[in-house]
């Protein structure tokens, strides 16, 4: 079995984790929710608006202000919303899982033991092991 055979297991693997199905779920319900789409799409429509008001020569600072403040309260609006907490819930533990993943395949590409290795870097670890002091 090859690298890219291995690879395609663990996608699968990934597919099964719970958290995966978590995310899943999670983003067909936001996908299907009437309330929070009109919202991304007035959210959406703000910020275009904002950047065409931006781009104008004679922008008008009160509009700015009161466009900024607007996409401001929608966005803690939408974000407040249950099913977008849940959403960011379940986004942060896939992030995570992902991360870790990547983490492993990083440090074993780097010489270290895949099976001993942390599943998660250091605190403070940019990723980067080119501006890194060592690990530990």
């Amino acid at each position: 079995m090859n690298v890219i055979e291995l690879t395609r297991q663990l996608g699968k693997a990934i597919q099964e984790d719970e958290r995966y199905k978590k995310y899943e779920a999670a983003c067909a319900l936001n996908d299907t929710d009437t309330e929070i789409q009109n919202e991304i799409g007035k959210f959406n429509q703000m910020r275009q608006d904002l950047s065409v008001e931006m781009r104008k020569p004679d922008k008008d600072a009160d509009r700015l202000t009161t466009l900024d403040h607007d996409i401001k309260e929608l966005y803690e609006k939408i974000m407040a919303m249950p099913k977008m907490i849940e959403y960011n819930e379940a986004k942060a533990d896939i992030d995570a899982l992902m991360k870790s993943v990547y983490y492993i395949l990083q440090q074993a590409a780097n010489g270290e033991d895949p099976e001993t290795c942390p599943a998660q870097a250091p605190s403070g670890c940019t990723g980067s092991c080119s501006t890194c002091g060592g690990c530990g």
